[in-house]
């Protein structure tokens, strides 16, 4: 006869499944791990996050834990605080006003935070990002499409495309792409009813609607950028072959 786990055991037990899970664990999967219900493992989130463990995820789709309360603060080697210096002065050339401005501000937060020796390692980073010419900032607010993004709303845009031509669209919006001389977004448009990349700097007149699509953004960003790596070898093929053989 298996012995009956004790709730506290039980907790630590999901606390860990979470921690190694690469994606969304539904509740019955995770119940099948442990050998409880489907309905125990929900009671069992809830209590977790009381406890303060930071859990995305409902019922039907599956849970993620974001961030875990019972885990210390890391320590940074030193390349990997010259990694994250670098990131952030990317991101203080390419982003939009409001991700510039984030960056900065974790920079001297991170600096803060960090024992002395690194604190001064970072101050003086031999690494630094130079943008000469920076992504055209676009008319719409970068920062509300974002928070759209993370609640998963649809949203509502006017289009000019590279010919001129202008379209309303409605998308679901999946990510955002920051490229050398642009930002683009990636998103299901609900007009073509397949993926598209719209630029930022086209769009205009930007519209948040209350249209959810939670929870289905982090699949189809998944699909998404599935399909834009295989169109992008396929015309990287069709260009090859153009080529004909290379010259020995």
């Amino acid at each position: 006869m298996i012995p009956t786990m004790s709730r506290t055991h039980r907790l630590f037990q999901l606390m860990q499944a979470l921690r190694q899970g690469s994606g969304p664990r539904t509740a019955q999967a995770l119940g099948q791990d442990l050998g409880v219900s489907a309905r125990s493992i929900h009671r069992d989130i809830a209590t977790l996050r009381e406890l303060g463990a930071i859990i995305d995820g409902e019922a039907g789709f599956g849970f993620t834990l974001i961030e875990d309360n019972a885990l210390p603060p890391m320590g940074f080697r030193d390349t990997e605080l010259e990694a994250l210096v670098l990131g952030l002065r990317e991101v203080e050339q390419i982003g939009d006003p409001d991700l510039s401005e984030a960056a900065s501000n974790a920079l001297r937060k991170l600096q803060a935070r960090l024992p002395a020796r690194q604190s001064n390692r970072l101050r003086h980073a031999v690494l630094a990002a130079h943008r000469f010419q920076r992504p055209s900032q676009p008319e719409i607010s970068v920062r509300d499409l974002r928070q759209a993004t993370w609640e998963e709303k649809e949203v509502f845009f006017g289009y000019c495309d590279a010919k001129g031509a202008e379209t309303k669209r409605q998308v679901r919006p999946l990510g955002l792409v920051y490229f050398d001389q642009s930002s683009a977004l990636v998103a299901l448009c609900l007009l073509r009813q397949d993926f598209r990349v719209f630029r930022l700097d086209r769009m205009r007149n930007l519209e948040i609607t209350d249209k959810s699509f939670r929870p289905k953004r982090v699949p189809l960003l998944r699909e998404a950028l599935d399909q834009i790596e295989t169109q992008t070898a396929a015309i990287s093929e069709v260009l090859q072959s153009k080529k004909g053989p290379s010259k020995t």
